[in-house]
Order: structure tokens, then C-alpha cells, then sequence
């Protein structure tokens, strides 16, 4: 191992569908700065062992076992630097930094991103727009809330992602189904803020994201995703695009809601995900997330604006201040597909050319049973990335190679009432599965 310069820690590798672009540029500047690389990791390994030193197989979502893992990392090398990019895993590797002294959001940050009603509490207390909210544990509870907050309101839990559980009630006749599924969710989430369901009032408008660097608490934004959501009562995210001229980067008045809102948080180093509704009262900010974005948007940043995640999030991870530079001026964009119903997968094709076509994947194998919500989530089974020079074009793109995709499924019967949510058993992760290059 070539740890002249002491080791970085990475905490869980995710994917090879959605992460190894991330950990091939890492790695190579691991290589450039004689940085060792050591691996935690819950799959047993595969791809990984291309690019790290060390794996230590252990169960990082079991958080004493990850920590006892990672002390005896450190009591055997020099730890410089620490990164984690899975959202059940942030919190404890937050804190985890903070012990270690190397660069990380620092604890009150990574608490203050984790747990989605401390986040309400401090804005609200920073002054920043927020809509009414109050922290639930029991139906009565929620009843009460949504309507001193007043309809339509959003129920979520305390801290799932990826909008699992989030749902929307028009009026009192559907809180008490929309408790139910959020509480749903809350009651799977095995972390310290699980059991807990958020009512907050619901805001119109654009939904965006904001992939940004924090290097000693200052705020450098990378790129702003345009997101596309599912039909009502769900908030399932079906797509994305980054644009490298968006003027949102631009908006001062954006980006100082955003520098605000990391400041009164507590954020120190690392890269957030920050996600914002634009409403006729300005931004409003749905959560900030302690971590890159999901569902490939840092991917679509490079492709769009090149620069480079991977290495922005090494920079400030080791403790020096990124360069955010952007050499590319095109449109990145994402489409899921989600099947009409729920499913049980036999095959999944989808285009290998296609106007613009970056990349295009199965998300799932041979008897994977997909279910949307509230019986699952994330029923994903591809995605396609194209770009072009503009929105527009873009967008045509996305259709024509969207509609390429070819599934071969059978319907499937509803879960049973009261069933816990299913999760697809089948996402690909496999060293034949191509994935997204380098």
C-alpha cells in the first residue's frame, strides 16, 4: 500500500451502476497525492478491488460495527481523510471524522442534515422562508398538525431519502392514509431519527438541486439539477437535468439562502446535496442532505460542466480548498423507467445508440419484483443518459431513447394491507454489468 502521505477512509463504495466513476477518479488522485485508500464496505467486494489497497468487509449500517471497524483501521495507518456518500451511513461517519480530527461536515452539520426536523428548527430559527412543520408520532398527533399548518400538507419521515414514504394529502380525509405510509417508512428506518413522521404545509413550484462543495464553511456551488417528480400523491424522482449556464447559478439571492442555511446548520467540509422548491415567496429549501446527490446527478454535473466530483470531494475531504472550474458548456439529463404497475422482471433491454446517448443500463435483473409506492419504492428498472447543447434538445433526447427501452414483465397482485414496503431485491452490481464508465 502506498500510504506515504497517511490513508483516506472511504465508507462504503455503493454501486458500481452508480458509484465507480466517482471511486476511479479518487483513486487516481489518491495515486497523485500518495494517499493510501481503505475500504469498509457491507457487499462483499468485487470491482472495488481495482481501485483500493485495503477492504475490510464489515457491516457499515450496523453503526458500532462499522466504528469498531474503522478505530482499527486508524490504530494501523495514519487517517487523513474520510468520505461517505450513503445516506444511512452519514451520520455515524460525520461523527466519525470529528473523532478521527480530519475534515468532515462537522458534528453539528452532519446532525443538522440527517435529522430533517433539526434542519426546519435551525432555519426557521435563522430566519430563512420555511412552511409550517411539526415533529409526529401518532395519528391524533398528525391530524392536529396538518390542520393548525392548514392543507395541502406533505408527510415524510424523519430521515429516509430518496423520497421514500414522502406523501401528499389534499385535505383531512387523506392524512390519515398519508400517516400511514410515511410512518411506514419512518418505522423501517433503523437510525437514531427513525419512528418519527414529519407534517409540514406543502409549497408550489420548480423543485431544483444543488450539488456544492463546503471547504471550512465557505459555500462553492458546483452545478443545479432541474428535477422531474412523479404524479401526486408521491414524490418520486423520474429525472434530472443539469445545465452548466443555468442562471440559477447565478441567482445571488439562491445562492445566499443556501450559504445561509449551511452556515446556521453548522456545515464544515464536505460536499451537500441541497434540494429547493423556487416559489412565488423565493427559495425554499426541502432538505439539505450531508452528501453528493443520488440517481447519477453528480455524473450528469460532469458530463454537462466538467468538473470533476470525484476529485472536488477528494480536495476537500483531505483538507484543501477544490477548484471549481467548469471546461464544459453543455445539458446532461437522466430518465428513469418505472414500470406501469407492479411487476415481476423477466428482461430488461434497453437502446445501445440513440441521438446524444451517453449511457444507457438495466437497473435490474431477471426476477426482480417491482412494486410502486406505497407497496415499494424506487421501482426503477433503467435509465438513460443523453446530452446536447441545450434544455430542449435534451429533452427530446431523453424521450427518443426512453422510449427504446423494452420490458418483458408480468402484473403482479398488491401486497397485503399493512405489508412493509418492499425495496427491488435485484439492482445490478455485478463486474460484467457495464455501468457508467470513467
Amino acid at each position: 500500500m502506498n500510504e506515504s502521505n497517511g490513508v483516506l477512509l472511504v465508507i462504503g463504495s455503493g454501486l458500481k451502476l452508480y458509484r465507480e466513476y466517482l471511486v476511479s477518479s479518487i483513486h487516481r488522485c489518491a495515486r497523485a497525492a500518495g494517499i493510501g485508500l481503505v475500504l469498509l464496505n457491507n457487499l462483499k467486494p468485487t470491482w472495488q478491488h481495482a481501485y483500493f489497497d485495503e477492504i475490510v468487509h464489515t457491516d457499515v449500517f450496523d453503526a458500532d460495527e462499522m466504528l469498531a471497524s474503522a478505530r482499527d483501521v486508524a490504530a494501523r495507518h495514519r487517517i487523513v481523510g474520510l468520505m461517505c456518500w450513503d445516506e444511512p451511513v452519514v451520520l455515524a461517519a460525520g461523527e466519525l471524522a470529528a473523532e478521527l480530527g480530519v475534515p468532515g461536515l462537522g458534528v453539528d452539520g452532519v446532525r443538522g442534515c440527517r435529522d430533517k426536523n433539526r434542519t426546519r428548527t435551525v432555519l426557521t430559527a435563522e430566519g430563512l422562508p420555511q412552511p409550517g412543520y411539526a415533529l409526529t408520532t401518532g395519528l391524533d398527533e398528525a391530524r392536529a398538525a396538518a390542520a393548525r399548518i392548514g392543507y395541502p400538507v406533505v408527510l415524510k419521515p424523519r430521515a429516509m431519502g430518496a423520497s421514500i414514504g414522502v406523501v401528499f394529502a389534499a385535505d383531512e380525509s387523506e392524512v390519515d392514509a398519508a400517516f400511514g405510509v410515511a410512518m411506514g417508512a419512518a418505522t423501517v428506518d433503523q437510525s437514531r431519527y427513525g419512528g418519527g413522521a414529519i407534517v409540514e404545509g406543502y409549497v408550489s413550484g420548480p423543485e431544483i438541486s444543488v450539488d456544492a462543495a463546503l471547504y471550512k464553511g465557505e459555500y462553492l456551488p458546483m452545478f443545479v439539477a432541474r428535477k422531474e417528480t412523479g404524479d401526486q400523491p408521491y414524490f418520486e424522482e423520474v429525472g434530472h437535468v443539469v445545465d452548466a449556464g443555468d442562471p440559477l447559478l447565478r441567482d445571488a439571492g439562491l445562492m445566499d439562502v443556501l450559504a445561509r442555511a449551511h452556515r446556521a446548520l453548522g456545515v464544515e467540509d464536505g460536499i451537500t446535496h441541497s434540494e429547493v422548491r423556487l416559489t412565488d415567496r423565493g427559495p425554499l429549501i426541502i432538505e439539505i442532505n450531508g452528501r453528493l446527490g443520488g440517481d447519477l446527478i453528480p455524473f450528469l454535473g460532469r458530463t454537462a460542466t466538467g468538473l470533476d466530483p470525484g476529485e472536488i470531494l477528494f480536495s476537500v475531504a483531505t483538507g484543501r480548498r477544490p477548484v471549481i472550474a467548469p471546461s464544459r458548456h453543455a445539458v446532461a439529463g437522466i430518465r428513469f423507467g418505472y414500470p406501469d404497475h407492479d411487476c415481476l422482471v423477466h428482461e430488461v433491454t434497453v437502446p445501445a445508440e440513440a441521438p446524444g446517448l451517453v449511457v444507457a443500463s438495466p437497473m435490474v435483473g431477471p426476477g426482480t419484483t417491482l412494486r410502486l409506492p406505497p407497496g415499494g419504492y424506487i421501482a426503477r428498472h433503467s435509465f438513460v443518459v443523453c446530452e446536447a447543447a441545450d434544455r430542449e434538445t435534451c429533452g427530446r433526447r431523453l424521450d427518443a431513447a426512453a422510449a427504446l427501452v423494452r420490458i418483458d414483465a408480468d402484473p403482479v397482485d398488491p401486497p397485503e394491507p399493512g405489508t412493509a414496503f418492499e425495496m427491488p431485491a435485484g439492482l445490478l452490481d455485478v463486474d460484467e454489468q457495464e455501468g457508467v464508465s470513467a
